[in-house]
């Protein structure tokens, strides 16, 4: 599978996995910026690529689901949508975030080549993220008061509650697959990953058609399908890091995961609250238009522009994967201008990307709402949302990969309170002013929302990167590396390297 062999040789330092692409310094000298640039764009993708497939995997799994569902009722439908966007959506974007904690530790340590404590954070993040997941049961066991209190019909909330009921499983596979993920992730192990998601997906498809259908279970059958499909991920990569094919990073089970838990609950709190806060925000837009007047159409035309925005934002957020695990790298190795270096060429390809699709977006305006609908009312109102929808994807196509470059740095605190000030105490507002003072309908509530919340979060991040010192980030790495490493040296590692 690369360059690590079951005998723990390396080739490699940062770059394990395929022997295509070569290690190289790209402070060398004698490099031109050509030959740089083609070396940190192999390496960018090489993380990027395989993280596209496997987030629109994982994507297209709830869809499925969804379809499946939808074949049985509209309550039926409802149900499955609601449980899994309300209910688990704010639970899988807290513990999404609390997991990227080891992006930045295992990112790190894997520059720095203190290896052996790549599966020590793991099994501290097992920990962590399933000691939470015990604390965020309530809100699966009283699904149905929470969506009644949030305005859903007593026969959608009653029937979202059962269906919660059945996602638990799902929701405790997330506390052992999202550390897995971040663990082979850190490595550039990242084909691995890709195709354990392609057997989920089959599985998901298998198992929802089986369930549904063929044993007629319903819409619990649906939850079910999902429920064997995400732990499919789970033991996929477990499988994979414990069979042998990881093994400098993965000694076995240790008590070592036992020690430091407090500071690193700090950090993955840190670290959840950043993505969290950002994943609630547009969350809390579709509730806010929800309760405009005559808001069916408003709301309709709104799922739309989000879930052409939500397919889209599998590129940013691989971007945001490839960024973090970059950039954690190279501090880790000490290379600060490397780190700069990559940070400036996943930002400019990244733009690109999210350039192409604003223009078709502003091109096929008229068109592309039909995939969902040939409701008039609708195509209009979608029609009037397209320009906020090609300003939507252009600033996510900037801001999650400087998200990514804060993970890889360790920067997650103090965006966490950037996200505070730009989403809640600015766009919040300005959104609702926006909206019912000026009486500016649902483009009011989203305009004021994307130029108060992400544009602003994202010129301030832009402020904060391009003003950061990275050799003195290298050595805070350095310094973070050495406090969080266990009593083994790093001369112990290059010992087992040469080995």
């Amino acid at each position: 599978m690369g360059n690590v062999n079951r005998d723990g040789d390396i080739d490699q330092p940062l770059l394990q996995q395929s022997s295509s692409i070569d290690y190289v310094d790209i402070d060398q000298e004698n490099k031109d910026f050509g030959s740089k640039l083609w070396i940190e764009t192999k390496k960018l993708w090489h993380i990027v690529g395989p993280s596209i497939f496997s987030r629109i995997a994982s994507f297209s799994m709830n869809i499925i689901t969804q379809a499946f569902a939808g074949h049985l009722g509209d309550v039926q439908l409802a149900s499955i949508s609601i449980a899994n966007t309300v209910i688990v959506g704010f639970n899988f974007g807290l513990l999404l975030g609390m997991a990227s904690a080891l992006e930045t530790l295992c990112g790190q340590a894997f520059g720095a080549k203190r290896y052996h404590m790549l599966g020590v954070y793991m099994q501290r993040s097992w920990i962590v993220l399933f000691l939470c997941c015990f604390l965020l049961l309530p809100f699966y066991v009283f699904a149905t008061p929470i969506l009644k209190l949030l305005g859903q019909s007593d026969e959608v909330a009653e029937e979202s509650g059962v269906v919660a009921m059945w996602l638990i499983p799902l929701h405790f596979s997330f506390a052992f697959q999202f550390p897995l993920q971040r663990f082979l992730q850190s490595q550039l192990k990242t084909q691995v990953i890709a195709w354990v998601s392609l057997v989920g997906l089959v599985i998901n498809v298998f198992t929802s058609w089986l369930f549904v259908y063929k044993f007629d279970f319903g819409v619990v059958g649906a939850a079910v399908a999902l429920d064997v499909s995400w732990w499919a991920l789970v033991f996929g990569m477990l499988w994979y890091t414990v069979g042998g094919w990881c093994p400098l990073t993965w000694t076995g089970f240790s008590m070592q995961a036992f020690s430091g838990l407090w500071e690193f609950l700090k950090l993955s709190a840190a670290s959840g609250v950043m993505l969290c806060l950002e994943n609630w925000y547009y969350r809390i837009l579709i509730l806010m238009t929800g309760n405009l007047k005559n808001a069916m159409i408003a709301v309709d035309a709104l799922s739309i522009c989000n879930t052409i925005n939500g397919w889209e934002m599998m590129i940013p957020l691989a971007f945001f994967a490839g960024v973090g695990v970059r950039v954690a790298n190279e501090l880790g190795a000490g290379n600060g201008k490397a780190a700069k270096f990559a940070t400036k060429v996943a930002v400019a390809q990244s733009t690109v990307i999210g350039l192409i699709f604003c223009v078709l977006i502003m091109i096929f305006r008229k068109e592309f709402a039909l995939i969902f609908t040939t409701s008039t009312d609708v195509l209009d109102e979608v029609d009037k949302l397209a320009f906020l929808l090609a300003i939507t994807i252009l600033l996510n196509s900037v801001q999650p990969v400087l998200s990514g470059v804060a993970v890889g740095s360790g920067w997650q605190a103090t965006v966490a309170y950037i996200n505070i000030g730009c989403y809640y105490v600015i766009g919040l507002p300005l959104g609702f002013l926006m909206g019912w003072v000026f009486h500016l309908s649902v483009e009011g509530i989203w305009g004021g929302m994307i130029f108060g919340g992400t544009a602003l979060q994202t010129v301030i991040l832009v402020f904060i990167t391009i003003r950061c010192d990275w050799e003195k980030e290298a050595e805070k790495v350095r310094q973070r590396v050495k406090t969080w490493s266990s009593p083994k040296s790093a001369d112990d590692d290059e010992s087992d390297v040469k080995r």
